[in-house]
């Protein structure tokens, strides 16, 4: 037999000690019994009461690979607090061809383990459910008298001997003074700046982060309100903040949240990280400006250019052009099967490289057989001696360890087919490349790296020989007579006085773009 275990306990509050002991427990139980244990699987703080429990789910999953017949656990509150689940999930592994089993709790197997068994759960769930009233009635009696009852401890309070709040003297001033500080114009990021500057830190004792100071300008305890489920107590413990400064900041947070953002998001500029100068070999980073009609455009500029940190004379791109060029180029690799058949090939001998130890164990595990059928055809043709059984047990002990050994590499690795990977890959010519995180999702999976010149664009795909050059020839002038720009070679966005963009053509010529490639 073959067997998981499985250990969990529900909160943090409870220690590693009690894994140690359940893994324990479990471990002797499968030694007395002649099992083999392959892996185990523990949750740390999750509840039975739930099966949203990462490790849980994967045991589950794993069940369907058929690599072992047992699930150990210590107890079998271990497995579920909910009847439902239990009997959803026992019925899965049972299909599987697997039994849940507890290592403390002696259950036969004919019909009264199976009552003892639905005792036992129904118990389980009893008892969870009962210690959840208890202790939802104890938390409502302290918050009637506005006690501490656990949880993060908001900066600017400690907890006295009593159980009650107090302000601490310490970070309690720099709590108003952020408020204050916020009233009067200052922005998330330079109070966060600032109370770092002062050595504050955030309630997992970290350096203070935009997040953590957004939940304290929206926090109401510092009014002193007290809060539990439905019970609210004004006043109910120390406040920090005026109540009039407290609503004038509630006001400008939510104007400045309807308010334009300062800055155009990185992961907005798709190339970011990817896309190099082809000259000097630094980032192309993305920025912006407004033309003397208020339009905003936005641009990839190399970084030498940008800080002038060597002599680069390499002009700014247009955004939407050079995303929309790689989006297609990248779209053109993934509808090549050949492409497609390569990366496969790829991630199979990377996949293999990385477990060296299954393909070892399968082999020997062939020989094993081979040489056990080739001791029974000699056995059938009456070819026997002293050593014939002795060398057939050893035969098949190899065999049951090279079994044992495989299934644990399979559940510690799982390998994939190359019908998947195709599959999946296959899914990608699917993608709307109009959609923004479709368009990310392509760029982030296949593009290596890119290098732009101003006669040429090289990618690098994130395969073997995958590199594509996209040349660009024989720009013309526009049919009109207007000086309107190419994409590919432009300036940034003019200042307001200047009156028109000093460009080359482009528009008219867009598809020689696409057409111009080669190798």
């Amino acid at each position: 037999m073959k067997a998981v275990i499985y250990a969990r306990y529900s909160s943090d509050n409870q220690r590693e000690e009690s894994i140690e002991g359940q893994i324990r427990e479990c471990t002797a139980f499968a030694e007395k019994n002649g099992i083999t244990i392959l892996r185990h699987y523990i949750d740390r703080a999750f509840s039975a009461k739930t099966d949203n429990r990462p490790e849980f789910q994967n045991m589950i999953k794993d069940s369907g690979k058929r690599l072992f017949d047992m699930v150990i656990v210590w107890k079998l509150d271990r497995f579920a607090r909910n009847r439902y689940d239990s009997a959803r999930y026992k019925a899965t592994l049972k299909k599987n061809g697997v039994k849940v089993v507890s290592a403390t709790e002696v259950i036969s197997d004919g019909a009264e383990g199976i009552i003892l068994e639905s005792v036992l759960e129904g118990y389980a769930e009893y008892y969870s459910a009962d210690l959840s009233e208890k202790v939802v009635r104890g938390m409502t009696e302290n918050a009637l008298k506005t006690k501490y009852n656990g949880g993060t401890l908001p900066i600017g309070y400690q907890i006295d001997s009593d159980q009650c709040f107090q302000l601490d003297p310490l970070t309690a001033p720099f709590v108003r003074e952020a408020f204050q500080r916020y009233d009067e114009g200052a922005t998330m990021t330079q109070i966060r700046d600032w109370l770092n500057a002062q050595g504050v830190k955030n309630t997992r004792g970290q350096k203070m982060t935009y997040n953590s100071i957004q939940h304290l300008l929206n926090n109401r305890r510092y009014i002193g309100e007290y809060t539990y489920r439905d019970i609210v107590v004004p006043d109910g413990i120390p406040a920090i903040v005026p109540q009039d400064l407290f609503d004038r900041v509630q006001e400008k947070l939510a104007k400045n949240k309807k308010a334009p953002a300062r800055h155009k998001a990185e992961d907005d500029y798709l190339l970011t990280t990817k896309l190099f100068c082809g000259y000097c070999g630094a980032y192309l980073c993305g920025e912006s400006g407004t033309s003397h009609t208020g339009n905003v455009h936005h641009y990839y500029k190399c970084v030498s250019v940008k800080k002038k940190r060597q002599e680069c004379h390499k002009k700014s791109v247009k955004k939407e052009w050079i995303e929309d060029l790689v989006v297609n180029e990248t779209m053109k690799m993934v509808m090549d099967d050949k492409a497609i058949e390569a990366i496969v090939s790829m991630l199979m001998d990377l996949q293999d490289r990385e477990n060296v130890n299954l393909p070892l164990y399968e082999q020997q595990l062939r020989e094993a057989d081979t040489a056990i059928q080739n001791l029974l055809n000699a056995i059938q043709q009456g070819i026997l001696t002293k050593s014939t059984k002795g060398r057939l047990e050893e035969l098949e002990a190899t065999k049951e360890e090279l079994e044992t050994k495989i299934a644990c590499e399979k559940l510690a690795k799982p390998k994939v087919s190359a019908e998947f990977m195709t599959f999946w890959l296959h899914r990608f010519r699917k993608l709307d490349v109009r959609q923004k995180s479709h368009r990310k999702m392509l760029i982030d999976t296949f593009i290596n790296a890119i290098f732009l010149y101003d006669d040429k664009l090289v990618i690098t795909f994130n395969y073997k020989d995958g590199t594509d050059t996209i040349t660009f020839d024989d720009l013309k002038a526009a049919l009109d007579k207007e000086n309107t720009g190419s994409d590919l070679d432009c300036s940034t966005a003019p200042a307001r006085r200047k009156r028109h963009i000093a460009c080359d053509e482009f528009f008219y010529f867009i598809a020689q773009y696409f057409n111009a490639r080669g190798k």
